[in-house]
């Protein structure tokens, strides 16, 4: 039968302290503090003033943030200088209108029970197969490569 006195465990990793004070065993154990009078704090102290980076401000008012007066006239400048604003209001308002559709067809179809698994498991053959089919091997490789170019050129309007 348990006695009800307080037994010590004492682990190999762990320094046993003579003082009385419960240890949980989920934290890690740290050394005792070092003293305020011990010649290796004042050694470390020492090494921390010497290698301390000290900044003085500048007599001069340079300022690094951007003025807000300056932004909005600059916006204002660039959007004076657009042509075809109601095109740029219109994808604007297509591209909110799409996101908002995306997330509620992705939102109905996490709801699906055993869907989102299911293309998971999809897009993890998928990215097997690009590394087998493109990655894997030298030759494939290059393939890969010269297939971004033209692609590359072919968006650009260079081919």
């Amino acid at each position: 039968m348990a006695s009800a006195a307080a037994t010590t465990v004492v682990l190999p990793h762990r320094i046993p302290t003579t003082t009385n004070v419960a240890r949980c065993s989920v934290l890690p154990y740290l050394p005792p503090r070092v003293s305020f009078f011990s010649p290796s704090l004042k050694h470390f102290q020492e090494s921390q003033k010497s290698s301390l980076l000290q900044i003085r401000a500048s007599s001069d008012e340079t300022s690094t943030s951007p003025d807000p007066n300056e932004l909005i006239s600059d916006l204002k400048e660039k959007w004076d200088a657009v042509e075809n604003k109601s095109t740029i209001v219109l994808y604007g308002g297509g591209s909110i209108v799409f996101v908002w559709l995306t997330s509620i067809v992705l939102g109905a179809i996490n709801s699906v029970p055993l869907l989102p698994k299911l293309l998971e498991l999809v897009g993890l053959g998928y990215t097997g197969w690009f590394v087998y089919r493109y990655l894997l091997f030298k030759s494939s490789r290059k393939e890969l490569a010269t297939d971004i170019e033209t692609l590359k050129k072919k968006i650009a309007g260079t081919e």
